[in-house]
């Protein structure tokens, strides 16, 4: 019999089964409102190139509680700060562990990281190495000189180019990489030119970018289990070779750092493997833990945080307004003998109503990693299923004209004192804004992401002024996103750097 006949037996098998059990055991209340699905495929088709986008429009519709079915999934929609706050506070406790896909399960060594574990007592005890060893207020102030250096190091390379222009977010990426990378191995992955990088650091960049543009994949094996052996996208390929590519570099360093004699680890990675031989069960780590975080502390902290600055960038030069009051301020507190430090950061409030507000129009992740219900519960008056997805539109919550005046419009004077939302803040305590998620599975980088993201908004537009190619007017600068698990400008941002402090401080590092 033909494999594709036996695909659709099992696809028709399972639609009786579900249409069965739906009917012997549906709850009394109903479901949220949401489009009418598709046969077989569902709501699949209503996603769109533009998940995020997508999904808020057809929130406008169905209200910001939606129930949509892909495939044979339940999947629910939080598009609004209210509703976002009865799955990630209120129910928070049954929506601590993430669904199981064929790209998570191979990119996580098999759901053995910080990100995609199942909440429980193993993923407490990894958050809690990381939380001590790399995330806490300490060692993120005692690692504060390796994020200046590389910064510093960022300026003095753009100031190189002689005013040409200069693919912003390529160096930024770097940058970040470069920082982090010295934090957790102790050793940079890219070389300093504008540009230029070695072969294993050119590699290593383009695997996280695989990396990320996968885990933003919708894939139709997930969502109709009949069909994933035919791997119809070809994700199960992608995720595999992406995998091999990231084992072998992090294997190679794991071998590297374990050779190495020191009375104290120097870093991150040397403390990790330290804790293979941990007398406690709990502090333990394997080989496939420590590359499984490692995996997740590079996708996650270096593509978010370099992206998150070039939309800064990009608005700061889009609004010359915000960029002159955004310079005065530097100028006033730091002066122009020397670059920004992050001890200077507590002292600059308009910058960080600006880096907030690019954090609201522009979030890292603009849908949640997905969340799954332990149990059946009851929101707002509608049935949640045990087993149902939740994605939280964060992209659509900051956008909300219920929430926000002018929401489409980039205006940093909200956040300050003065401001309509003067005390809210980013850091997941409220809701209408949370570009790192909340509750307790928020993102565990979120400290360490907003000391560089700030520092960085800072010093480039404390350093240089900033010109468009060809001429092009501020006005006329192309803002449209590409969408992925992070939100990609869709037009690489090149501009001309104009040095505007002292000519020594392009020298002095």
């Amino acid at each position: 019999m033909s494999p594709w006949v036996i695909g659709l037996a099992n696809i028709i098998i399972a639609i009786l089964i579900y249409k069965l059990l739906r009917l012997l055991t549906g709850p009394s209340l109903p479901l949220p409102p949401g489009p009418r699905p598709w046969p077989i495929v569902g709501n699949l088709p209503h996603m769109g190139r533009a998940p995020h986008s997508a999904l808020a429009a057809l929130a406008r519709t169905h209200g910001p509680l939606m129930h949509l079915r892909l495939g044979f999934i339940d999947v629910v929609v939080a598009a609004s700060a209210s509703v976002a706050e009865q799955f990630l506070k209120v129910n928070d406790t049954n929506f601590l562990s993430r669904p199981i896909t064929t790209t998570i399960k191979c990119l996580s060594y098999n759901n053995q990281d910080l990100a995609f574990a199942p909440y429980g007592p193993r993923w407490r005890a990894l958050r809690k190495i990381f939380g001590l060893h790399m995330l806490s207020g300490k060692a993120v102030d005692d690692n504060r000189h390796l994020r200046q250096e590389e910064v510093a190091r960022l300026i003095r390379n753009i100031a190189s180019s002689d005013s040409k222009p200069v693919n912003l977010g390529q160096l930024l990426n770097i940058c970040t990489t470069n920082a982090l990378s010295r934090v957790m191995m102790g050793l940079r992955v890219f070389n300093d030119g504008i540009g230029d990088c070695d072969p294993r650091a050119a590699e290593f960049k383009s695997m996280v970018l695989d990396l990320m543009a996968l885990l933003g994949v919708f894939n139709i094996g997930d969502f109709i289990p009949a069909l994933n052996w035919l791997d119809l996208q070809g994700v199960k390929v992608m995720a595999k070779d992406v995998h091999k590519r990231f084992d072998t570099f992090l294997t190679t360093i794991l071998e590297e750092h374990e050779n190495l004699k020191t009375d104290k680890p120097q870093d991150l990675l040397s403390t990790l493997l330290s804790l293979k031989e941990a007398p406690e069960d709990g502090d333990k780590l394997t080989d496939a833990e420590i590359k499984a975080v490692l995996s997740n502390m590079f996708g996650a902290g270096t593509d978010t945080s370099s992206s998150t600055v070039e939309w800064a960038v990009a608005e700061l030069i889009k609004n010359p307004r915000i960029m002159t009051r955004l310079q005065q301020e530097l100028d006033n507190v730091v002066g122009k003998d020397r670059l920004v430090a992050e001890q200077d950061l507590p002292h600059l409030p308009y910058l960080e109503a600006m880096v907030k507000e690019t954090l609201r129009l522009h979030p890292p992740t603009p849908l949640s990693l997905p969340r799954i219900a332990a149990e059946n519960c009851e929101i707002f008056g509608y049935h949640i299923p045990k087993g149902a997805t939740l994605l939280v539109n964060i992209w659509a919550i900051a956008r909300d004209p219920k929430e926000w005046s002018n929401p489409l419009k980039f205006q940093p004077e909200r956040f300050l004192p003065d401001g309509e939302k003067a005390n809210v803040d980013v850091r997941g305590t409220n809701f209408e804004v949370i570009p790192f998620s909340a509750g307790r599975r928020t993102c565990v980088g979120m400290t360490l992401g907003l000391k560089m993201v700030q520092l960085l908004v800072a010093t480039l537009a404390h350093a240089f002024d900033w010109e468009l190619e060809n001429g092009l007017k501020p006005e006329e600068l192309n803002m449209d996103e590409q969408y992925g698990i992070t939100l990609q400008r869709a037009i690489p941002l090149s501009v001309h750097p104009r040095p505007r402090l002292s000519p020594h401080v392009y020298e002095s590092f």
